[in-house]
């Protein structure tokens, strides 16, 4: 299982905008509807990647939570299909269903999207606040499959509360660690 790390787009960075299809509804959204109130997570998973499986109990679970409070979660599959079918989009609105989703599971064909988010790996996290910027992106936390440590979702999660009380988050993140987006050959 490759570990590939996330780069870390620079804090303060401007969410790009996008609009794809969501697997789950069959439609095209765009990012200025996704948006929350307070803030949104865009994170970058796919299907099969053992670190997506490992952290999906507590993506749901925090989206639950936070989606309440003001913040909204997107998903975005950016994987290459042809090499790798396990994580095409009629595979990702099954997943979603399965896994109890409660936020749309985008489909980036393209991979112009991953792009520029420079994103790397799977999972990999973004938070914005409600101007859209950059405040938080790296690991959802230290678990990873097989180390034995808790999933619990506190990195992501501390970051998701200063948003909501207006307090400053640490610049000091660490990146997530996960499968290598699967990128198409040019």
């Amino acid at each position: 299982m490759a570990r590939t790390p996330s780069n870390m787009l620079p804090l303060g960075t401007k969410a790009p905008d996008f609009e794809l299809l969501d697997t789950v509804s069959d439609n095209t959204m765009a990012l200025q509807e996704l948006t929350g109130e307070k803030g949104t997570v865009v994170m970058f998973i796919c299907n099969h990647c053992p670190f997506v499986v490992h952290v999906n109990p507590m993506i749901v679970k925090l989206a639950k939570d936070y989606q309440a409070k003001g913040i909204n979660f997107v998903a975005i599959s950016s994987n290459d299909v042809e090499n790798y079918p396990q994580d095409a989009p009629h595979l990702m609105k099954e997943k979603a269903k399965e896994e109890g989703y409660t936020f749309p599971y985008l489909y980036d064909e393209t991979q112009d999207v991953a792009k520029a988010y420079d994103a790397a790996c799977t999972p990999d996290f973004y938070l914005f606040d409600d101007q859209m910027e950059l405040v938080y992106r790296g690991q959802l936390d230290d678990s990873r499959p097989g180390n034995g440590i808790p999933l619990t979702g506190t990195d992501l999660k501390n970051a998701m509360e200063a948003v909501l009380q207006g307090k400053e988050i640490s610049t000091d993140q660490k990146p997530s660690l996960g499968c290598n987006i699967k990128w198409k050959a040019n």
